[in-house]
């Protein structure tokens, strides 16, 4: 893909996206690299988690969080072992795989995507079945899966959603992880990996009992859990870099975005999703959604869109209500009182929410 191409597309690949990123840490990385590695593990750190480089480049953050989160995944890739980030929704999973293929293969697109109709020849491989029909099998035959292909070119896999794969597809992945290599049986052949081969799976745990990973598989693979945001201040950092990302990247004219107003849609999602407000003093209910940071994200798009489109420019607790309302109502009996009795009981006697109280009342109706 050109670099012309790449700019014009809707959501360029992080090593399309963070090129020049990528490009100076590389200059700049005199530390040793693993194997097939782009970067050195301190380098794809610095990527993950940003830095300032010694020429003044600015690397921007890609995760926002404990350190030792990432040090742990970049050093378990570095060793034999797969990496398994496990996770509620919007705990970023797929984000971090993402850059994490980037800093340390340059490729993050060798992607499996599970679902509960994932067969196992994306997982192993597939046929050309006009050419099957016509030479037998035969290399020329033969479609690659992502995992082979990264096994040939010592580059890292990504397996996303590991555990809504079916049990045996997921299985498949045994040999691959423990022998390193891909038998072939109709050709007589294998696939063994190069150096710098790695797979890197997520999971959610609220899916933990849709297909649970067998213990010979779980071994294959060292877990690293991806916690929600600690503080109100990190999630507030997160929603409003990635806002501001989106926004450019979907070209949507200027609004002004309070941090006023990030930070509210941030303070309802996290006291609804702990149970209990900032303050600790009143205990709420907490709806069936999940209320990730990816959400309040997606809320904020819609409401600078709305505001920019239709509104008067600025970002209002108008413009919000109804994605708001959308995100938390997803049951609309059990949720809808949930949400109409924390909006009575909590915003409304809040100073200064009289507005977003109003406008989420009118969204209820």
């Amino acid at each position: 893909m050109t670099s012309a191409t790449a700019t014009a597309a809707l959501r360029p690949h992080a090593e399309q996206h963070f090129a020049d990123e990528l490009a100076a840490l590389a200059a700049a990385d005199d530390r040793p690299r693993p194997p097939g590695w782009r970067l050195s593990p301190w380098a794809v750190t610095a990527y993950i988690l940003g830095t300032t480089l010694d020429d003044g480049t600015a690397v921007t953050p890609k995760y926002i969080g404990a350190r030792r989160v990432v040090e742990v995944a970049v050093a378990t890739l570095a060793t034999d072992r797969a990496l398994l980030l496990l996770g509620v929704p919007g705990t970023a999973k797929t984000w971090l795989s993402e850059h994490l293929a980037a800093a340390i293969s340059g490729d993050s697109t060798l992607l499996v995507q599970g679902t509960a109709g994932t067969a196992e020849e994306a997982v192993r491989y597939g046929w050309n079945y006009a050419r099957l029909l016509a030479e037998g099998p035969s290399d020329a035959a033969l479609v690659p899966s992502p995992v082979m292909t990264a096994m040939a070119e010592g580059r890292l896999a990504r397996v996303e959603e590991l555990t809504r794969i079916p049990s045996d597809v997921q299985d498949a992945l045994i040999t691959v992880l423990s022998e390193k290599t891909l038998p072939v049986p109709e050709l007589g052949t294998e696939v063994q990996a190069v150096r710098g081969f790695n797979v890197i799976a997520t999971a959610n745990d609220r899916d933990r009992g849709v297909n649970d990973l067998s213990s010979a598989l779980r071994r294959r693979f060292n877990t690293v859990v991806l916690p929600v945001p600690r503080t109100a201040d990190d999630e507030v950092e997160i929603v409003s870099r990635r806002v501001a990302d989106l926004g450019r990247s979907l070209e949507l004219p200027e609004v002004p975005t309070s941090t006023d107003e990030i930070r509210r849609i941030v303070q309802v999602f996290r006291e609804l999703r702990s149970g209990v407000t900032a303050d600790g003093r009143t205990k709420v209910k907490s709806p069936s959604g999940t209320l990730s940071t990816a959400e309040a994200i997606s809320v904020l798009t819609n409401g600078i869109a709305l505001a920019a489109h239709f509104g008067d420019g600025t970002l209002r607790p108008a413009d919000v209500a109804s994605g708001v309302h959308g995100a938390v109502v997803q049951d609309p009996v059990s949720d809808a009182v949930v949400w109409r009795e924390y909006l009575d009981t909590v915003v409304r006697e809040r100073p200064g929410w009289e507005d977003f109280y109003a406008a989420c009342r009118e969204e209820s109706r």
